[in-house]
C-alpha cells in the first residue's frame, strides 16, 4: 500500500472514532506511531506544541503535521482530508436523524454513553502528553536514577503557566509564546 493511501486510511480511522475533538485523536496518533514508525512518541509532544500554537483545529493540525512529515505536501493533504471526511459524512447523515429522533430514549442514552467515553479518551491523551512532557523516561532508562526521571524544570514551568493563567486569564497564545521564550532562553 502506498504511503499516501496508508496515511489516508490511518487518519480516516482516527477521524471516524476520535469522538471528542482534537485531544481524542492523541491515542490514535500513539497507535499510528507504534505501528508505522513514521514518528516517535516524542514527536507527538512537538506536534501538540505546534498544533496548539497555530490556527485551526488541533486534530487537523496534527494530521497535517504527520502527513507532511511522512510524505510532504501530498501527505499533509491526504492525512488532513482523511481525518475530516468521516465527520463530514457522519454529520450529514446524523443531523437529519438527530433532528427527527432527538427525543428518542435510545438516542439520548447513546449520547449519554458517548460523553464519558470521550472524556476517558481525552484524559488518556492528557496523561500520555503529561508523561512525555514532564518525565525523562529515556534518560531514566539509561541511568536508572530516580532523580533523572522527573523533569523538574518542565514541571515548574507548567505550574507557573497554570498559576499565571488562573490569576490573569490572558489569551492562551500569551502563555504558549512565553513558555517558548523561556524554553529558548533556559534551554529546556
Amino acid at each position: 500500500m502506498s504511503t499516501l493511501l496508508r496515511l489516508a486510511w490511518e487518519f480516516f480511522k482516527a477521524g471516524l472514532f476520535a469522538i471528542g475533538g482534537g485531544l481524542a485523536t492523541l491515542p490514535f496518533l500513539y497507535d499510528i506511531s507504534r505501528r508505522t514508525g513514521w514518528f516517535t512518541t516524542r514527536d507527538i509532544t512537538d506536534m501538540i506544541a505546534v498544533s496548539e500554537s497555530t490556527p485551526g483545529p488541533l486534530g487537523v493540525n496534527m494530521s497535517t503535521y504527520v502527513g507532511f512529515h511522512t510524505a510532504g505536501v501530498a501527505g499533509a493533504v491526504s492525512a488532513s482530508l482523511a481525518l475530516v471526511l468521516p465527520s463530514f459524512i457522519i454529520i450529514l447523515i446524523i443531523s437529519n436523524f438527530l433532528k427527527k429522533y432527538k427525543e428518542n430514549r435510545v438516542v439520548q442514552n447513546a449520547m449519554y454513553g458517548i460523553r464519558p467515553a470521550s472524556v476517558a479518551m481525552i484524559t488518556y491523551a492528557c496523561l500520555l502528553v503529561a508523561r512525555a512532557a514532564l518525565l525523562n523516561t529515556e534518560l531514566f532508562a539509561v541511568t536508572g536514577a530516580l532523580t533523572d526521571l522527573i523533569s523538574w524544570k518542565a514541571i515548574l514551568l507548567g505550574i507557573a503557566v497554570l498559576a499565571s493563567y488562573l490569576k490573569f486569564k490572558k489569551h492562551p497564545i500569551v502563555y504558549i509564546l512565553g513558555a517558548a521564550v523561556i524554553g529558548i532562553v533556559f534551554r529546556f
